[in-house]
């Protein structure tokens, strides 16, 4: 049975720290990990060397993340167009928490791209599946980890 490939959504934004991890890793990390296991080899023995075996480790870890990264971004798929008529990935939403009276703003994105700190919130997370083809004045009740949260869907921008 083939295994099914997965279309990663990203924003432009996301697509380009996509690229530019990928960059990094191929151009400065996995270079600097070559010259380490270099370095790692004069120290004699290798059997009994843990300089070795740590840069060794180092350079299948990068390996990897690289194969990782470039697997992601043959199935990207770019939102290109953000319509603010309703919300989408890529789309900023200004929501009132109705149970604490406060606002507060999301950026939607695709899983790859979610950021709690700067509320970026997964398309697939509770909230993002909730939201998403929502309209300005919905009110939605949203089954979360703690229970209900009810907001009510004040803007949507780009």
């Amino acid at each position: 049975m083939a295994e099914e490939t997965k279309v990663i959504t990203v924003t432009a934004e996301g697509l380009k720290k996509l690229q530019d991890d990928l960059a990094y890793l191929v151009n400065v990390k996995r270079p600097e990990v070559t010259k380490n296991i270099g370095i790692a080899r004069g120290f004699g023995d290798l059997s009994e060397n843990s300089e070795y075996d740590e840069a060794k480790n180092e350079q299948a870890k990068v390996e990897a993340a690289i194969a990782e990264l470039e697997e992601q971004l043959k199935h990207v798929r770019v939102v290109a167009e953000i319509n603010t008529d309703s919300i989408g990935i890529g789309t900023k939403v200004m929501v009132r928490d109705m149970d604490f009276e406060e606002d507060i703003e999301y950026t939607l994105v695709g899983s790859n791209e979610a950021d709690a700190l700067e509320n970026k919130i997964s398309d697939q997370s509770p909230i993002g599946r909730a939201i998403i083809g929502a309209k300005v004045g919905d009110i939605l009740s949203i089954a979360i980890p703690s229970g209900q949260m009810r907001i009510q869907i004040l803007s949507i921008s780009k």
